[in-house]
């Protein structure tokens, strides 16, 4: 099936719903079961991964969510989280422990970093930074105690991009875990998971989302193992999206190729008109012939969303004291 047509049809299951095209918003806290029994299993570990026991961990809004975008991802599961920083935030607290050292690059998100330096500290995790364009050279970093790689690319507010297949494989010969912010490409221009990546993670509320009017995050597994780690941390943090936002997400995703193609071009324009502009010293964009992450964005991705950059001249490069910054 093509993408755009999975975006049509994901989420969907009209013949559950009494013949409506979209699920309705379930909005629900306490879960009545069936029987006594039902009740008393409620917990049980399969029934926690597949039944909804509490509206604390998902309704069938998040439960539809999650599987389109899983089905997106080519992933084995995907859990919707509050927003993007939670969905980084919960995804590496489920996959360290107090002596670990993790590996994160230089130019990611500055939530995460903050998160790595004020919060996995505290709890006895060491946090490396790497250059973005390090590849297979990561391999020298990894120590006895390394337990993951966090990738994102292209690198927030600078752009670099990095060689995702190449770091993944130095990472699994030495047994790491691989988790990646996708948002920037979302699965419609990259799919981290088929390039290598165990987990990858993405703020819906900027292109899934797509209208300004929500904060969603998503993190999606390649394998069941992964995934169950992850979801039980997210329900012992009581970690939910609410209905409503999901509803909205899972709107949003249905015309995310359409809105993206659409952006791409507008951005490919205005990024190239600015690159001809006396007052721009370069413009940060992998999509640019002449950016220096162009041949592993063209090798890698399909396409680019419109989120890019600029580096300015200095107002005191005229007496020789500035650069481009």
């Amino acid at each position: 099936m093509k993408d755009d047509t999975k975006l049509v049809h994901m989420g969907r299951g009209p013949s559950s719903f009494e013949g409506t095209v979209n699920l309705p918003v379930y909005r629900a806290s306490t879960i009545l079961s069936p029987d006594i029994d039902s009740y008393i299993h409620r917990f049980d570990d399969e029934k926690n991964f597949t039944d909804i026991t509490y509206g604390a961990r998902g309704t069938q809004n998040a439960r539809a969510l999650g599987e389109a975008v899983a089905a997106l991802e080519s992933g084995y599961g995907s859990i919707v989280t509050t927003s993007g920083l939670s969905a980084i935030s919960i995804a590496l607290g489920a996959l360290v422990s107090a002596g670990d050292h993790i590996l994160v690059s230089d130019s990611v998100y500055g939530p995460t970093r903050a998160f790595c330096n004020e919060v996995l500290s505290r709890y006895g995790v060491a946090t490396e930074y790497f250059e973005p364009d390090i590849g297979e050279a990561i391999v020298e970093l990894i120590g006895e105690n390394t337990r993951l790689v966090f990738m994102e690319a292209p690198g927030s507010l600078t752009f670099e991009m990095q060689d995702i297949p190449g770091i993944t494989r130095a990472a699994k010969t030495k047994g790491l875990l691989t988790l990646m912010d996708n948002t920037w490409a979302t699965p419609m221009f990259f799919r981290p998971l088929e390039h290598g990546v165990d987990v990858s993670i993405q703020a819906g509320t900027k292109y899934i989302a797509g209208h300004s009017d929500l904060v969603i995050g998503m993190i999606t597994s390649s394998s069941e193992s992964t995934h169950r780690i992850i979801l039980r941390h997210a329900h012992n943090l009581g970690d939910a999206a609410s209905p409503d936002d999901c509803f909205l997400a899972l709107r949003g995703l249905r015309t995310l190729s359409v809105r993206l193609h659409r952006q791409q071009e507008s951005a490919l324009k205005v990024a190239s008109w600015l690159s001809k502009q006396s007052q721009v010293y370069r413009v940060l964009y992998p999509a640019l012939t002449d950016d220096p992450g162009y041949a592993l964005w063209k090798r890698d991705f399909k396409g680019a969303s419109s989120l890019f950059g600029l580096a300015m001249h200095s107002e005191d490069e005229g007496r020789g004291e500035g650069d481009g910054r």
